[in-house]
């Protein structure tokens, strides 16, 4: 009697949880999950400046960082290009170490002609002693003049040189490069300085000349 109870009880118990079927189970319950559609977890409107603080994110930083607007980010835009002090610090780093390049070589050239002996020492010693000076030489040469030049020119974009040139664009390059050459050899004399900025600005006229010739835009490539 005991045997045919428990069988009947584990009979009516099939299909569930427990092995069997529980007499407050829906008999349409299975058929209603395999015909039931699948749910749409689409998230495009779930503000996450909501949700953030679930994460241990505040609403204010997820507001900073950008989570709660989706605007594009714009930056600034300077017409005028770079500043006056950027453009120095630039021209004059290439300056001095292109005239530091030329000048090594050219040390490098003559302290290998003018070593006084054939022995490996002196020949080094030669060769390092006529590259520090002409390198250092030229290369400070070099800087000290693309700082004055960039500065000129800056100071003929602050004012609008331009405005009073009238076909003569642009003036700037051309008031630095003379007032450039002017400056640098104001020492030696007026004769010698106005001879030096004829020389700058027949420099930049050759500039503009070759991009002419070549059918680029002055500047278009940064000098």
């Amino acid at each position: 009697n005991s045997y045919s109870i428990s069988s009947t009880m584990s009979n009516n118990n099939l299909g569930s949880g427990r092995g069997g079927a529980s007499p407050y189970d829906d008999d349409n319950s299975s058929s209603s999950a395999a015909g039931s559609p699948i749910p749409d977890f689409n998230a495009s409107n779930i503000q996450l400046s909501t949700v953030a603080p679930a994460f241990g994110i505040s609403s204010s930083a997820a507001a900073a960082s950008g989570l709660q607007s989706r605007q594009p980010d714009y930056l600034d835009y300077d017409q005028k290009g770079r500043g006056i002090f950027s453009i120095m610090c630039t021209n004059s780093g290439i300056s001095y170490l292109l005239g530091v390049t030329l000048g090594g070589l050219y040390g490098l050239k003559e302290g290998l002609a003018r070593t006084p002996s054939s022995r490996l020492k002196v020949k080094l010693n030669s060769v390092l002693n006529h590259c520090g000076r002409h390198g250092s030489g030229l290369g400070n040469m070099m800087g000290a003049t693309a700082i004055m030049y960039s500065l000129y020119e800056g100071v003929a974009d602050s004012f609008e040189l331009d405005a009073y040139t009238g076909p003569i664009q642009p003036p700037a390059p051309l008031f630095a490069g003379m007032m450039t050459g002017a400056t640098y050899y104001m020492r030696a004399g007026p004769r010698v300085a106005a001879l030096a900025g004829t020389i700058g600005l027949g420099a930049v006229g050759g500039t503009f000349a070759l991009y002419s010739v070549l059918g680029i835009p002055y500047g278009s490539k940064g000098w």
